[in-house]
């Protein structure tokens, strides 16, 4: 288990990242596009709105806000979204620069999606490399 034991000292959020992105193998953002395209992985932008409108959308991925994650792509959930087919769906988890993602990965490993991983760098690496984004004008979640 990641985080704190009974018998376990705290650790700060730098180590918690550390330990947590130990647990998977994340990905980087041409792996991502092209996993995606093959319909190998769902892609997942957690941003919330006002990233989204300022920055952008991937074309194609799912935009859920981080605060419901777990009840749109649990595969057992009354409030899952159609996409959450099963406990074997690749999912890569984008947030703006790839902090709170790693976070949100290892909440969905938790939930049994044992290859949830999730963006190097996030959003902003996905842009810089040069991949697909659209105006996030009018898009909400």
């Amino acid at each position: 288990m990641v985080g704190r034991g009974v018998d376990e000292r705290p650790v700060g959020i730098d180590e918690l990242l550390e330990r947590v992105r130990a647990g998977y193998e994340r990905i980087e953002p041409r792996e991502a596009y092209e996993a995606a395209q093959g319909n190998d992985a769902l892609l997942v932008d957690i941003r919330y709105a006002a990233l989204r409108e300022r920055d952008g959308l991937i074309p194609g991925a799912l935009v859920v806000e981080r605060n419901e994650l777990e009840w749109r792509l649990d595969p057992q959930g009354s409030h899952r979204a159609s996409e959450a087919t099963g406990h074997d769906l690749r999912v890569v988890v984008i947030c703006n620069e790839g902090y709170a993602s790693s976070l949100a990965a290892e909440s969905l490993r938790r939930l049994g999606l044992s290859r949830a991983t999730d963006l190097v760098g996030g959003f902003q690496a996905w842009r810089i490399a040069g991949l697909p984004v659209t105006s996030g004008v009018g898009a909400d979640a």
